[in-house]
């Protein structure tokens, strides 16, 4: 068969992603916090853009984007003057504005920030500390203060180096570490056992039981107890699932002894560096609001922290001086123009999903966690006559403050446990009924799995074991076997 070249007319359709586009689609995902360092990356990049709020009387009005684009398109030597021109300063006259700093320094002595005078309400000097001293950095002081050798001192430091979160060495073979630093095995150990003496006690311990018995070994206050040791050398698996009878048998102590001695080791650390954790605490600041007046709800957006935008007048006079900048400005304008409309969009997309969100979810807001019901994207899309992509992005690390707390937007999209009344319940309001009834269980017959099934099927919610079992997971509640309290 020939081969031939040939031209023909086909007609398609096919999504093209315009500049404009792809912004809005970016901008929707990000969270308020991006959506903040975004802004102000912006207004240092383009001239052209502007807080609407600015310090001082005389604040030029914003310009509308038809009068913009007027003066973007007419011809520069035409370009109109400033409506306010400066007026030129005599030789002998001294600019109005003008400070004179000899006399001000004069009258306003410098003081420090001591922070020790009564009534001083300036920081004192270690509360511009701008982080936390770090465990490794706490623990090498104490080593450089120490009597270490030049040996000692590299090994200390390779370990403290590599202690894990919660104060673990967390590459635990010693015969590893001596030979990545080229140091015999029992120098190595030896640094340990030296390193473990600081504070805090029992650091770069290997194992939890490692941790427990350096514990149990404190120089200033040693437990000479046989049996507190021993459970720290055999039954820390028995202690994990309380399984206090099989420690009483193989220890031959009596039950009420070994519960005497699990409060010894209940009350040491399992994670000695949990005081140095580096975790800060994380706010959320919602992205909008809902608040009850009377009988009803009002959504509003929350726009305290990003900078409201403007297009600047100022660009009059640029045009005017320079005339080769007309088509930089141009663009400028056009890439300010589309990021004000773009951030306008998110917002009205924010508040078009959260007011549907308030429609399904009424009850919720008016009576509690317990009373969410099943909610997908799709039927908020279709409220709101939107694709599910968008209600999913927006919906994306965006947080709502209500009447029952501070929630994010996808807390909301549930799915549905049947229930023989008829109506579905969301699955956040059969968690928040599992641990209701965990929470008010006997503590020396906690609720098994199984025992939950049966409850919640008494309340007429049609649930799997192996459901229940995953939903206490999430919750992060422990086992029955691992819940029980017998003292």
């Amino acid at each position: 068969m020939a081969l031939h070249m040939r031209q023909d007319i086909r007609m398609s359709q096919q999504l093209v992603m315009t500049p404009q586009l792809q912004q809005a689609i970016k901008l929707l995902q990000l969270s308020r916090m991006e959506l903040s360092d975004l802004v102000r990356d912006e207004l240092m990049e383009n001239p052209l853009l502007e807080e609407a709020q600015e310090l001082g009387t005389t604040v030029e009005e914003p310009v509308s984007s038809v009068e913009l684009q007027d003066a973007v398109d007419q011809p520069s030597e035409t370009a109109p003057e400033p409506t306010s021109p400066s007026e030129p300063l005599k030789a002998d006259e001294p600019p109005k504005d003008s400070v004179d700093w000899e006399v001000y320094a004069d009258s306003t002595p410098f003081t420090p920030a001591t922070g020790g005078g009564e009534g001083d309400e300036q920081p004192s000097f270690e509360a511009t500390l701008t982080r936390a001293e770090t465990l490794p950095e706490y623990l090498l002081w104490q080593v450089r203060l120490s009597n270490y050798s030049e040996a000692d001192e590299e090994i200390a430091e390779y370990l403290v180096r590599n202690l894990s979160p919660a104060g673990y060495l967390m590459d635990g073979s010693t015969i590893a570490v001596a030979r990545k630093l080229g140091y015999s095995t029992l120098k190595v150990e030896g640094v340990i056992r030296r390193l473990q003496q600081l504070d805090p006690f029992a650091i770069l311990a290997r194992n939890l039981a490692e941790c427990l018995w350096v514990q149990a070994h404190h120089p200033e206050h040693p437990i000479e107890d046989p049996l507190v040791l021993a459970i720290i050398a055999k039954h820390l698996h028995n202690l994990e699932i309380r399984n206090y009878p099989a420690v009483a048998r193989d220890t031959g102590e009596a039950l009420e002894e070994v519960y005497e001695a699990t409060k010894v080791i209940q009350h040491m650390d399992p994670r000695p560096a949990r005081a140095y954790s580096s975790e800060a605490a994380q706010y959320i600041t919602p992205d909008v609001y809902i608040v009850k007046v009377a009988e009803d709800f009002v959504v509003s957006l929350n726009e305290e922290g990003v900078p409201k935008l403007r297009i600047s007048a100022m660009y009059r006079e640029a045009m005017g001086g320079h005339p080769k900048a007309k088509d930089y400005i141009h663009e400028r304008m056009r890439s300010a123009q589309w990021l004000i409309r773009s951030i306008q969009q998110r917002q009205r997309t924010i508040l078009k999903v959260t007011r549907s969100i308030l429609k399904f979810q009424r009850e919720f807001f008016e009576r509690g966690a317990q009373h969410l019901r099943p909610l997908i994207l799709k039927d908020v899309a279709e409220d709101i006559e939107m694709h599910e992509s968008t209600v999913s992005r927006v919906t994306t690390n965006k947080y709502v403050h209500t009447p029952q707390g501070i929630f994010e937007l996808k807390y909301f999209f549930n799915a549905g446990i049947s229930r023989t009344t008829g109506d579905d319940l969301a699955s956040e309001a059969v968690k928040t009924r599992i641990k209701k009834l965990i929470d008010a269980e006997d503590a020396a017959h906690p609720y098994s799995d199984q025992k939950l099934v049966e409850l919640l099927e008494q309340e007429g919610i049609d649930i799997a074991r192996r459901t229940v079992a995953k939903y206490r997971e999430q919750l992060g509640v422990l086992s029955s076997s691992k819940r029980r309290k017998l003292f």
